[in-house]
C-alpha cells in the first residue's frame, strides 16, 4: 500500500515535472502564448464540468449535516491556513526582500487560501485507518467552497496593491470555473455512473489539465526571467518557508482535531483534509486570476508544497495506522 502511495509512483509528480521542464525549454511566448492560454482555459472549463458531474449532491448534503466536523474544517482551511500564509508572505517580503521575487512571496498567501485535495486526502486517511467517508465528503465540500471563496479571500487578505481582482477576473472565474461546475451538477444524474466506470481515464484528464495550466503559467515566468531571479539563498528561503508552512499546517490540523474532541478516526480525516492543498484547484485558478507573466511565480510555493506534502504523507499515515493497531491514543 505504501508503495502505491509513495511520491515516486505518483503520476502527478511526473506531470508537474514535465510541464515545468517544457516551460523552461520551450516556453509559450508571443502569439503562441495567446493560443496556449485559450487551450488552457478550455481545458479548465472541461475539468470543472467533470468535477460538477462527479461530486454527488447527496454527499454534499451529508457533509453539511455533519457540521461538528465540517464547520471547524472550513474555518481551519479558509481561516487559519490563509493567516499562516499571510504571515509567511509578509516575513518573506519584509525580512528577505532580495531573496524572493515579490510574487513568489505572495504565493504563500495564495497557497493558504486554496482548498484541500480530495483524492490524496482520502487515500492517506484510508491508509492511516481514519474515517474515509468523512474525508471524502469533507474534502469535496471544501473543494466546492474553494471555487467560490479562494479568489475573493486572497484579494481581501493581499490588499488592493498586491491583488487587483477586478470585474474582468470575476467574470472569467464565473465563466470558466463556476458555470461548468453548475452545469455538471445539473446533468450528473445522467453522467455520474459513466464517470465512476471510467475513473482512471478521468484521473488522467485531471492531470492533463493541471499540466497544461502549469506549463502556461511557468512559460510566462520563464520569459520574465524566473531562472535568473533565484540564487542559492532564494531557493533556501523558499524551501525553508514551505517546510515551515507544512509543519504548521499538519501539526495545527492534528492539534485542532484533538482540541475539538474528535474521535481518533475523525481526527485523522481532519488532519489530511485540513493540511493538504490542492494543485488541481490552484494551478487552474492561478492561470485565470493572474497575468501569464506572473502566474508562474505565484504557484511556485504551491508546487513545492504539493511535492513535500506527498513526501511526508505516506510515512505519517503509516505511523498513525501503527499507533491505531497498538491501541494507542495520541
Amino acid at each position: 500500500m505504501l508503495a502505491r502511495l509513495s511520491i515516486l509512483s505518483d503520476p502527478m509528480i511526473a506531470v508537474l515535472l514535465i510541464a515545468t521542464a517544457l516551460a523552461a525549454l520551450i516556453p509559450a511566448g508571443g502569439e503562441g502564448r495567446a493560443a496556449a492560454q485559450i487551450v488552457s482555459n478550455a481545458a479548465i472549463f472541461v475539468l470543472f464540468l467533470v468535477n460538477g458531474m462527479r461530486i454527488a449532491r447527496a454527499e454534499i448534503a451529508r457533509g453539511l449535516a455533519n457540521w461538528r466536523f465540517f464547520l471547524p474544517l472550513f474555518c481551519w482551511v479558509f481561516g487559519a491556513m490563509p493567516l499562516i500564509g499571510l504571515a509567511l508572505s509578509g516575513a518573506a517580503g519584509a525580512i528577505l526582500p532580495s531573496a524572493l521575487p515579490p510574487m513568489v512571496a505572495l504565493g504563500f498567501l495564495f497557497l493558504g487560501t486554496l482548498p484541500s485535495t480530495v483524492q490524496s486526502a482520502t487515500s492517506y486517511t484510508s491508509l492511516a485507518g481514519g474515517n474515509v467517508a468523512l474525508s471524502v465528503v469533507g474534502a469535496a465540500l471544501i473543494n466546492i467552497a474553494g471555487v467560490f471563496i479562494t479568489a475573493p479571500l486572497f484579494a481581501a487578505l493581499a490588499g488592493s496593491d498586491a491583488a487587483d481582482i477586478g470585474s474582468e477576473t470575476i467574470v472569467r472565474i464565473g465563466l470558466i470555473l463556476i458555470l461548468p461546475f453548475v452545469i455538471g451538477q445539473a446533468v450528473q444524474g445522467w453522467t455520474i455512473d459513466w464517470l465512476k466506470a471510467h475513473k482512471s481515464k478521468v484521473a488522467w484528464l485531471d492531470r492533463a489539465v493541471i499540466g497544461i495550466a502549469v506549463y502556461v503559467a511557468f512559460s510566462g515566468a520563464v520569459e520574465q526571467g524566473l531562472g535568473t531571479m533565484f540564487g542559492a539563498l532564494g531557493w533556501a528561503v523558499l524551501i525553508g518557508l514551505v517546510i515551515l508552512y507544512l509543519i504548521a499546517g499538519t501539526g495545527g490540523a492534528w492539534i485542532t482535531g484533538g482540541a475539538l474532541g474528535l474521535a481518533r478516526e475523525d481526527r485523522t480525516a481532519f488532519l489530511f483534509a485540513g493540511a493538504q492543498k490542492s494543485v488541481a484547484i490552484g494551478a487552474p485558478l492561478a492561470a485565470i486570476m493572474f497575468p501569464a507573466q506572473l502566474a508562474g511565480f505565484v504557484i511556485a510555493p504551491l508546487l513545492l508544497y504539493h511535492l513535500l506534502q506527498l513526501i511526508i504523507a505516506a510515512p505519517l499515515a503509516n505511523m498513525l495506522a501503527g499507533q491505531l493497531a497498538k491501541g494507542r491514543r495520541v
